[in-house]
């Protein structure tokens, strides 16, 4: 009776630990048959003749062991055979090289094999405990997981998840402006896990593009749904992110949906990244929009791109080049990152002095479909699509030519306006050549004053065009007679 009551107690004591354990039942049979099977490879030296029942069901188990039977006094190993004297009492029926087989009560092994068992049980358990924590986590790479601060430390952050399994945050992937204390909850994405001496490492990171990635994907719904797609993630962490998306849906505006209404979506994933700034743009398989969308809030005049090296050369109007480079070159080097190519910027000094108009105020003139073609193509201003060559615009934007022809007679015709209003030249007179050296004066206006012609230019209201040197100067003509008088 007290061996059975050792047993039952032994059964009961490896249910709990398969409960505290948290192994599936099939999985605990499998580690319960296999230990019970060393422990008696170890007594008698095989366990090859042993049948191990268990029934977690019932929480009790039972060991078989089947012997040949032999004649008496001919019983060579105990463990394989039994003399047939011994085999008639439990097998009447039996007969000399019949198989026989009788029950065996694990109590009646002693105390030493019992602790062996517990000893052995434990040992497998503790091994598929550290092979299903680093399969679970394995798992979970790309993805976030919560644990609470257990131990600050100079160089990582210890955590503890809800099982009590440690978790760590090296320094290098924690946002600069984090601040933990113990007990604190937070939110990070498993980065990798390593195994060190059969022990799982598991390393999260707040640094992370896939962290970014994965708080989208919480906040906004249409992402999670498959709606929306983010297409490419640039960020320097603490500072600032770029994110381009995608919607499948022409009815969905991905920008609009991943920021919320008055930034109610994306003003907690910026409370999350510790203040990082974010910036959403529509993403586009046209390199020179995508190019052209990363630059923003600048606004470009025209772009070069050279694909076989991902290098792209943008030119901007002056006043918007600090907006394309960004604080302490944060958005160009973000631009850059997010599109994948190399972006020079260059300030167009053709627009220091002169005015240029933006394509959009072309609208009563020229069709808007025009005008979004020659977008996409890096386009936004007349003196960028003046800037290139008439078969440049028909090959890249993909218009007629009797098309384009309009266009550039429509764009340089807005200019000889503008030129003519400035400078009051009279229509039909052309400006005159002084010493045939390629300097050009402009006729200036009849109220041109009592200035004499002999003034100096400064040099610095010359402006340099292809091959010719316009100065603003006075009219080198005789004055009118009114002036005279």
């Amino acid at each position: 009776m007290a061996k059975r009551e050792k047993t039952v107690s032994m059964i009961d004591t490896l249910a709990e630990f398969k409960e505290l354990k948290n192994i599936d039942k099939e999985t605990m049979i499998n580690v319960l048959e296999e230990s019970f099977r060393n422990v008696i490879a170890k007594m008698f030296g095989t366990d090859e003749n042993y049948d191990v029942i268990i029934n977690p069901e019932k929480g009790d188990f039972e060991i078989w062991r089947n012997r040949i039977a032999v004649e008496d006094g001919r019983v060579e190993d105990p463990n394989l055979q039994i003399s047939i004297s011994e085999a008639h009492e439990i097998d009447p029926d039996c007969e000399v090289g019949e198989e026989v087989t009788d029950e065996v009560h694990f109590a009646d092994f002693g105390r030493r094999a019992i602790l062996n068992l517990r000893q052995t049980l434990s040992s497998k358990i503790l091994e598929l405990q550290k092979d299903n924590l680093f399969a679970k986590y394995k798992s979970l790479i790309g993805y976030i997981v919560v644990a609470d601060v257990y131990q600050v430390w100079k160089k990582e952050v210890l955590l503890l998840d809800d099982e009590g399994n440690e978790l760590l945050l090296p320094k290098s992937e924690q946002i600069p402006n984090d601040f933990y204390a113990k007990g604190q909850a937070i939110r990070a994405v498993v980065q990798r896990v390593e195994s060190e001496n059969n022990n799982a490492r598991i390393y999260l990171s707040r640094t992370d593009k896939r962290f970014l990635q994965r708080l989208f994907e919480l906040e906004v719904p249409e992402i999670n749904d498959g709606l929306i797609t983010i297409k490419a993630i640039a960020r320097i962490p603490g500072e600032r992110a770029k994110i381009a998306v995608e919607s499948y849906d022409d009815r969905i505006d991905p920008v609009g949906a991943c920021v919320g209404m008055k930034g109610s979506r994306i003003r907690g994933i910026v409370r999350e990244l510790r203040n990082e700034n974010i910036d959403v743009v529509n993403y586009s398989t046209n390199t020179a929009l995508f190019i052209q969308r990363a630059l923003s809030p600048a606004k470009i005049s025209s772009i070069r791109l050279y694909e076989d090296e991902h290098k792209a050369e943008v030119s901007l109007r002056p006043e918007e080049v600090s907006l394309a480079i960004g604080k302490s070159g944060l958005n160009i080097k973000l631009a850059c990152m997010l599109t994948d190519y190399t972006i020079d910027v260059f300030r167009d000094i053709d627009a220091v002095n002169e005015e240029d108009i933006y394509l959009d105020e072309f609208a009563d003139e020229v069709d808007t479909w025009v005008i979004d073609a020659l977008k996409n193509i890096g386009c936004n201003t007349a003196k960028a699509v003046l800037a290139m060559k008439r078969e440049e615009i028909i090959e890249r934007a993909d218009l007629e030519e009797q098309t384009v022809d309009d266009l550039i007679s429509i764009l340089k015709a807005e200019f000889e306006d503008e030129i003519g209003d400035e400078t009051g030249e009279v229509p039909g007179e052309t400006p005159e050549e002084i010493d045939g050296v390629g300097e050009t004066v402009a006729v200036q206006p009849e109220d041109a004053g009592e200035e004499t012609a002999e003034d100096p230019v400064p040099p610095e209201d010359a402006v340099e065009t292809e091959n010719t040197i316009i100065h603003e100067q006075e009219n080198r003509g005789e004055p009118e007679a009114g002036n005279q008088e």
